[in-house]
């Protein structure tokens, strides 16, 4: 048993590079460079030569050889079992432990392979698939070790979990901070009987795998993948479940707060090593115990060593493993464990009578995030849920309401807090007077409001009910109730419950509690959604070619104006959609376009009077009088093509100008004249030939002015009437969507349309994702250049995300179409098509919305300009009103585009409750294009969500340089 009075002082040995150098040299006949890696017992060095890189490894004298013997076997096994981790290397006399003498004393040094990667330490959030991960890795070595050919290894280790009160009661005096060191011992007293109360399976173990230990290379998103193992220093024989405790004890600073966040690792471990009911009971208290055991050590140590930074720089993050996982009730800790172990649990006994009188119909009433009673917004209300119950009690019926349905008149402002919106109890509305019997015989207690019924059933909480103490047999009445009504089933063992919980702690609560629902004589809900289900159902029908946003996405079932709700009833800010440019759910849209399919839907070669009413306002909204021939079509990739038609038919050239890192549809023909590499990596290479690409215009990237750039469009249109091709069209978008929102220089269109129209061709402006009023300042982009174009292809914002676009372009540019034959498409202008684009229209001149838009985006501009000044990672800022972009880079003097941070950021926020994805050919621009029902509050949510997470992403950055 280790001995803290008996301990030695593990001091490192006293090596130097130069020391170390020489040692390679003469041991292993290696040269080239060393760096010296922190450790907190051992010195090791990365040794550089010209060719491969090593990890020479000087051992504290404190081990034997034999645990040294050991740590090389059991590296050996792992590498012929296939994981990846250092492999040990002979020394000149082919011994795996060399013997150097330094500074006159004998070393022992052990050479192994360098693996190559980085540490997770320096990664801030660890997002869910890096836990599981991390807690996969863990489970296949421990698995692997398990059947590893090494003597199961007992050694007298502070680390070893076996020795942890010992070592908490001997070390805590070294914390000075009284009120911290008197938590520390509460906690782990509380925690260690726990632990001791049972019979924990012991095997080899390495002890240590952690964010220090284990490495791996960058993904897309710049996250440490784990992958490999390292630093083998601890290997000894030990509680099994105490190496999944110790990985879940490091997520606890990366995850601060949030210890709830480590039941994917929990899960992932158990995968690989099926984890016994014992270890699972054992396992939370095993955490807070690491928890202890790391700030207790760490003061110790620092008092042994003032000068060691490695021990000191560590005991910040360390006190957050503590607080994190002590904040942990042991019971939730335990069923949130259970939960996502899948282990099964008792189930709910039957009644032995009902709780109501059968001849009462209890009808449920849905609050989730699909229910037809919160359309409209109803759900924000204060009263949204009278209104519900109002409506039902009117049928006669008795309105009740599930246990843990998430209900969505509970949900908050967005934010980085998930709302506690599922109930942990069954409530319904019953007639004044009603009596209610006892399922089971047991013990009556009143309280204010409230009776409870305590038996080996449980304890079932009636709220809302008057009645007596003492005992009662099943079927008696209870008490009577006078209209609402609340009934909550605790589990044997389990004192009391929450009303309501987050999403994250409701699979715990569910196993500390009982659906009442069968108390009542009704089913549980079954109309609640699972969304790993959903996650795996989409992935099933949906092939990989289509995108989807987000890692893990959460379950969007509703939307209102620029907020997004979740099946968990949480509200996430819409920044990205400019497809619901009047806002999600609006009713007058969904009212009218209802109306006009019950009456009637068909195709616009049939005489309505819509048709001709939407036409007649799009004409009024044109760019300019001149473009007074509108032609409908059902979406912006179909606008796009009809445009290039249009110009082929009028000029019958069939060449045509593009810009790079431009984006106009996936048909053919959009997709063909499209050459942004984010849609399409491949897009330079594989134009078709008559596609002729001129520069991006990038004031950020490549400042130019306006007459530069266009020459750039006039040489290649010169370089085209010299073939004999010229050009029929020239097409762009006015602002580069893609590319962020980059706006031109002044005057670079008039000059670029100017030259294009002496060439003979037509000049067509893409406003699909920027026209009809999103940037506020400018009805549409064209304006914003001061240019009138030949054809105007535009969509999104006109339905709402309902199938519906528009080509705008001269009558005497549409006779050209007609004379080659009729132009039809079946969505475009359809009866409910129109109707939805009329809605639209006068959704954004009734609310003002281009007028919003403007006024926001300014204000959103402001903001962005005070984070710059703080936040060196962002370049730029693109764009206006509600179409913006915000650039990120890893240095503002080279402008190095920050891709993988900017994906970082971009998943990150979506904990901060937005939604925002990256943009542009270089994937570093946050593209911010949301409803323009922006409100300047909500704005004001967005900029302080990602104030919060560049200040993470900083962070992480300056992790990886050091």
């Amino acid at each position: 048993m280790f001995d803290p009075h008996a301990e030695q002082p593990l001091l490192r040995p006293f090596v130097t590079a130069e020391d170390a150098l020489a040692v390679a040299r003469t041991s292993y006949s290696l040269d080239g460079s060393v760096k010296e890696l922190g450790s907190n017992q051992d010195r090791n060095f990365l040794l550089t030569t010209s060719g491969p890189q090593y990890l020479l490894k000087f051992d504290n004298d404190a081990f034997s050889t034999s645990e040294l013997e050991a740590q090389n076997d059991a590296l050996l096994h792992l590498s012929a079992a296939g994981i990846s981790g250092p492999t040990p290397i002979r020394d000149n006399t082919g011994a795996w432990i060399s013997s150097a003498t330094v500074n006159g004393r004998i070393v022992r040094v052990r050479l192994l392979s360098f693996v190559q990667g980085e540490s997770l330490v320096s990664d801030g959030h660890f997002f869910p698939s890096i836990i599981s991960r991390l807690g996969g890795l863990a489970g296949r070595v421990a698995a692997s070790l398990s059947l590893a050919p090494v003597p199961l290894l007992e050694r007298d280790l502070q680390w070893d979990m076996r020795n942890a009160m010992t070592v908490i009661e001997a070390y805590a005096p070294s914390i000075a901070d009284e009120p911290r060191r008197t938590a520390v011992l509460a906690k782990a007293r509380e925690a260690w009987p726990l632990v001791t109360a049972h019979n924990l399976p012991v095997q080899m173990i390495h002890g240590d795998i952690t964010d220090d230990n284990v490495v791996g290379l960058r993904d897309t998103l710049g996250r440490v993948r784990p992958e490999t193992v390292i630093d083998w220093g601890d290997l000894s024989a030990g509680w099994r479940v105490a190496e999944l405790a110790v990985t879940l004890s490091c997520i606890m600073h990366h995850n601060r707060g949030h210890p709830l966040d480590a039941m994917p690792a929990v899960a992932a471990f158990d995968k690989e090593v099926k984890l016994t009911d014992a270890e699972l009971a054992a396992l939370w208290p095993l955490v807070v115990l690491r928890g202890a055991v790391v700030v207790a050590s760490g003061a110790h140590q620092l008092a042994l060593e003032p000068d060691n930074t490695y021990v000191a720089e560590r005991v910040a993050h360390e006190w957050h493993i503590f607080d994190t996982s002590a904040q942990l009730d042991f019971k939730i800790a335990h069923a949130a464990v259970r939960a996502v172990t899948r282990r099964p649990d008792e189930p709910a006994p039957k009644p032995k009578s009902q709780l109501l009188d059968t001849d009462v119909e209890i009808e449920y009433v849905r609050l989730d995030s699909t229910s037809p009673h919160l359309h409209r917004g109803v759900f924000l209300a204060q009263d949204a849920e009278e209104r519900v119950i109002a409506e039902v009690v009117r049928s006669g019926k008795v309105p009740a309401f599930a246990y843990s349905e998430p209900r969505l008149t509970r949900t908050t402002t967005p934010g980085f807090d998930a709302p506690e919106t599922t109930p942990l109890f069954f409530a319904a509305r019953v007639p004044p007077g009603t009596q209610l019997r006892a399922p089971f015989s047991g013990q009556l207690k009143a309280g204010q409001g409230e009776v409870s019924l305590l038996g080996a059933f449980g304890r079932i909480i009636f709220g809302g009910v008057t009645g007596t103490s003492g005992a009662i047999a099943a079927g008696k009445t209870i008490g009577r109730a006078d209209g609402d009504v609340t009934v909550q089933w605790l589990r044997p063992g389990t004192a009391s419950a929450p009303a309501f919980v987050d999403a994250a702690a409701l699979p715990a609560w569910q196993r500390l509690t009982f659906d009442p629902a069968p108390l009542l004589g009704m089913s549980p809900a079954n109309w609640l959604s699972d969304v790993e289900e959903e996650r795996m159902r989409r992935d099933d029908v949906t092939p990989s070619a289509a995108e989807r946003y987000y890692e893990l996405p959460p379950g969007i079932e509703r939307g209102w104006r620029e907020v997004l709700y979740d099946t968990a009833g949480r509200g996430y800010l819409d920044m990205v959609n400019n497809v619901a440019g009047v806002g999600h759910g609006h009713p007058r849209m969904a009212d009218a376009v209802a109306q006009q399919l019950l009456t009637l839907n068909t195709n616009n070669r049939f005489l309505y009077s819509s048709l001709a009413e939407y036409v007649e306002r799009l004409r009024d909204l044109a760019p300019d009088p001149s473009l007074s021939a509108v032609l409908l079509v059902n979406s912006g990739s179909e606008a796009v093509e009809l445009a290039l038609k249009l110009a082929l038919a009028h000029t019958g050239r069939r060449d045509v100008v593009v810009l790079r890192e431009g984006y106009h549809g996936w048909t053919a023909a959009s997709d063909a004249v499209s050459t942004s590499a984010f849609d399409n990596p491949t897009a330079l290479g594989n134009r078709p030939a008559h596609v002729h690409v001129a520069e991006a215009v990038n004031l950020y990237r490549n400042p130019k002015s306006a007459e530069e750039y266009a020459a750039g469009v006039k040489e290649l249109l010169t370089t085209l009437d010299s073939a004999g091709t010229p050009a029929g069209a020239f097409i762009s978008e006015p602002v580069f969507g893609n590319g962020g929102g980059v706006v031109y220089p002044a005057g670079y269109l008039k000059q670029v349309y100017a030259a294009v129209r002496a060439s003979g061709g037509l000049c067509i402006a893409d406003e699909v994702q920027v026209g009809l009023g999103r940037l506020g300042h400018h009805a549409w982009g064209v304006h914003e250049q001061g240019v009138v174009p030949d054809i105007v292809a535009v969509a999104k914002a006109l339905g709402n995300a309902y199938p519906l676009g528009a080509v705008y372009t001269t009558p005497a540019i549409a006779a050209s179409l007609a004379r080659e034959g009729m132009f039809f498409s079946s969505a475009g202008g359809a009866t409910a098509s129109g109707v939805a684009g009329l809605a639209v229209l006068d959704i954004m001149r009734d609310e003002g919305l281009q007028a919003n838009a403007a006024a926001v985006g300014d204000f959103l501009a402001e903001r962005f300009e005070e984070l710059m000044r703080r936040h060196p990672v962002i370049g730029c800022v693109h764009g206006m009103g509600l179409y913006q972009g915000v650039e990120l880079v890893r240095d503002r003097e080279s402008k190095e585009p920050a891709a993988s941070e900017t994906a970082w950021v971009c998943e990150r926020m979506l904990d901060y409750g937005v939604i925002i994805q990256p943009t542009s050919e270089r994937q570093n621009v946050l593209k911010i294009k949301p409803p323009l029902t922006l409100t300047r509050e909500h704005a004001d949510v967005f900029v302080s969500a990602l104030d919060a997470v560049l200040g993470e992403l900083e962070q992480r950055m300056r992790g990886r340089e050091e």
